[in-house]
């Protein structure tokens, strides 16, 4: 008897505590549903590992524990911990978004957390502060300052290439002296030798500061560095590559006359870029190179001795043959007439009143002006003609009368008065001749010279060295 009511007392203790379990989990089922609506769609990680306490586990040891781990990280910004029968809950700010996930793994590792609610969110952005340029500066200011020692040996090294750079492209070009004498040339190659050392100091420069993808990147960019500058200064190197091929095959030298496109005049600067040129009314003309190349160059000094030629006309009534032999005669005894080629006096053609005879003559152009000696010799001719009497008339003229030619009878009319002498000063023919105005008249020089000694007085038109 005594059996059977233990049976029973021990059947009903095991009721009694399945009742309980049952009471108590539903009041943790309507707090937990609560605590849901409260934090609404929160994020909840079940916990998965353990971290033992060393006290009982208690909502306030776990949340001084969970509070002094992320407080030690300094990641965390407002932090608020709550913990509810083992659930944790988790508010504040975080400005990287990995530690917001490893404060949930921390939580979840406690002994007695059962779910973790993690409300941590990024720290917003405040597009208005400052404190993040100055952070980034600061930051800028300590690498700066570590790596201060390699920006000192990068700088040392670009400086012995960049100071060495002119006297080893010299020393390498020296060589090419006994191939040309153009001086371009040599420039040009010790010019492109230095660039070459400079870039390779430039590079080294990278290196040793630890820029080593800048560095790779200014190697391999140089080819598209090179077609964008190519395009952009398409002219200048046009103009540039017709200078050094000026300079090889010099088709003419300073103080030279030539003509070009239409210009003539002496040949003062010829630069990398183009040629100045003087013409003969003092102006300065500059043409670049790539059009001088391509143009025909009429060079009037490669050979001095220039042919000049003028008219005169002779009457019907005239022996030719006489006034071509005066002609030659006296353009024979002329000082500035070569003999070597010789002159020559032509039948050109035949017009109205006149035989025109064309006269070819040569002189020295370095020395003589052909227009000036054409004017002596034009005058000479007439002078010579007259003494001679070959007679020059005009072109013949028709005048017609529709009323007939009047009459005037002279009888009737009253006697003019004699005009008034002119004025004329009192030197002989003898002083006029060798005094000032016939010096200037007598003058056949060359104006090369004058235009040359302009050129000499006058500003520089275009800086750079002459490269002929």
């Amino acid at each position: 008897m005594s059996k059977n009511m233990a049976q029973k007392q021990s059947w009903w203790s095991c009721v009694l505590w399945v009742l309980l379990l049952v009471v108590a989990a539903a009041a943790g089922a309507d707090e937990s549903g609560d605590s849901a609506e409260q934090i609404g769609e929160a994020k909840v990680d079940n916990a998965d590992r353990v971290i033992a306490l060393d006290s009982p586990s208690q909502d306030a040891d776990i949340q001084n524990r969970l509070s002094a781990i992320l407080t030690s990280s300094e990641q965390f910004s407002q932090l608020q911990i709550r913990v509810d029968n083992g659930l944790v809950f988790l508010r504040g700010y975080s400005t990287d978004a990995d530690f917001i996930g490893w404060a949930s793994d921390i939580a979840k590792n406690i002994d007695g957390v059962v779910a973790v609610v993690n409300n941590v969110e990024l720290t917003p952005v405040n597009y208005f502060s400052v404190a993040a340029i100055k952070a980034e500066f600061a930051n800028l200011w300590v690498k700066l300052v570590r790596a201060l020692p390699l920006l000192l040996a990068a700088a040392l090294t670009f400086l012995f290439f960049f100071f060495t750079s002119r006297p080893v492209a010299a020393f390498l070009v020296r060589p090419l002296r006994l191939m040309t004498d153009s001086s371009l040339i040599q420039v040009v190659l010790r010019r492109l030798l230095s660039i070459f050392i400079l870039l390779l100091g430039f590079y080294f420069f990278l290196r040793i500061a630890g820029l080593t993808q800048f560095a790779v990147a200014v190697i391999s960019g140089t080819g598209l560095l090179g077609l964008v500058v190519g395009f952009a200064f398409r002219d200048i190197a046009e103009n540039f590559i017709a200078s050094l091929l000026l300079s090889v095959q010099r088709p003419f030298r300073l103080g030279e006359v030539i003509e070009v496109s239409g210009f003539r005049g002496v040949v003062q600067k010829v630069t990398t870029r183009g040629t100045t040129l003087v013409d003969f009314d003092g102006n300065h003309i500059q043409i670049p190179n790539a059009i001088i190349y391509k143009s025909v160059i009429q060079n009037f000094s490669a050979n001095p001795n220039v042919r000049g030629s003028f008219d005169i006309g002779v009457g019907y009534d005239a022996k030719v043959r006489f006034a071509q032999e005066v002609a030659m005669a006296l353009m024979l005894k002329h000082q500035a007439v070569l003999s070597d080629p010789e002159p020559q006096v032509l039948i050109d053609s035949l017009g109205a009143s006149t035989i025109n005879l064309k006269i070819y003559f040569w002189v020295d152009a370095a020395e003589y002006s052909v227009v000036k000696v054409a004017s002596s010799l034009m005058r000479e001719v007439v002078r010579a003609f007259e003494a001679a009497n070959v007679s020059m008339p005009d072109d013949a003229r028709e005048v017609i009368f529709p009323q007939g030619v009047p009459w005037i009878d002279e009888s009737t009319q009253p006697e003019p008065a004699a005009p008034a002498q002119p004025q004329v000063e009192s030197t002989t023919a003898a002083e006029a001749h060798t005094g000032t105005t016939g010096r200037l008249l007598d003058d056949l020089a060359s104006d090369t010279d004058d235009i040359q000694q302009q050129a000499k007085r006058s500003r520089d038109p275009e800086g750079g060295a002459n490269i002929i």
